[in-house]
């Protein structure tokens, strides 16, 4: 039996690979249900604001294209070839931060439900209206939410969880780490399917 506390997942909303981490991720963490999962939000491009070039959208294209043909999940690039587009993170991070802080109850299946408004859907996630729509069907109260959404504190919190991702030295996402008390081991960073995923938590716990 594994004596490691919880699981803290670092992560952005709008990574496409963290996108495509999300069915292991979910798998994961029903196979260790006794490990609560902490989502911390990384901020990929938080607080851009400056509208992709034709160039980085077409990076980005053939970034989903990878995640797409490596986890079999959509995705729907409509809204990224919209003329003006602003790929800024920080609006659907916070998101995910309003969730967790008003104590939803799947923080994880609230930020899965972001990424397919983004990826599959092509709905405008660096937009709070849109944002409180999502937190509707996933049973929030939408009124409350925005104006959580909205607030200093969450913008605050957002920001306390970027400062967190960087002091522990996570530099790219998805990162799953199991916690022992203040100690963080890192189980796989990066995208990775579920059997990489356990087989690394099994190293993990045997080097313990």
């Amino acid at each position: 039996m594994s004596d490691f506390e919880k699981l803290y997942y670092f992560a952005d909303p709008m990574c496409s690979w963290c996108y495509g981490f999300g069915p292991a991720l979910g798998q994961f963490a029903g196979n260790h249900a006794e490990l609560p999962v902490t989502v911390v939000m990384g901020g990929l491009r938080a607080y851009n604001t400056q509208p992709a070039s034709d160039k980085q959208k077409a990076d980005i294209r053939g970034h989903w294209r990878h995640v797409e043909e490596a986890s079999g999940l959509p995705f729907n690039d409509a809204l990224l070839m919209k003329p003006g587009f602003i790929y800024d993170t920080e609006p659907s991070c916070r998101a995910v931060v309003t969730a967790r802080e008003t104590g939803h109850a799947d923080v994880p299946g609230f930020m899965r439900a972001v990424q397919a408004a983004f990826y599959r859907d092509a709905r405008d996630v660096t937009n709070a209206e849109v944002l409180a729509d999502v937190a509707a069907e996933q049973g929030m109260e939408r009124a409350a939410f925005l104006a959580a959404l909205n607030s200093d504190e969450m913008r605050e919190a957002v920001r306390g969880d970027f400062a967190l991702t960087q002091s522990v030295g996570i530099h790219g996402f998805p990162a799953l780490c199991a916690a022992r008390g203040k100690e963080l081991h890192l189980i796989v960073n990066g995208y990775a399917p579920i059997e990489v995923v356990e087989q690394g938590f099994a190293d993990l716990d045997r080097m313990e």
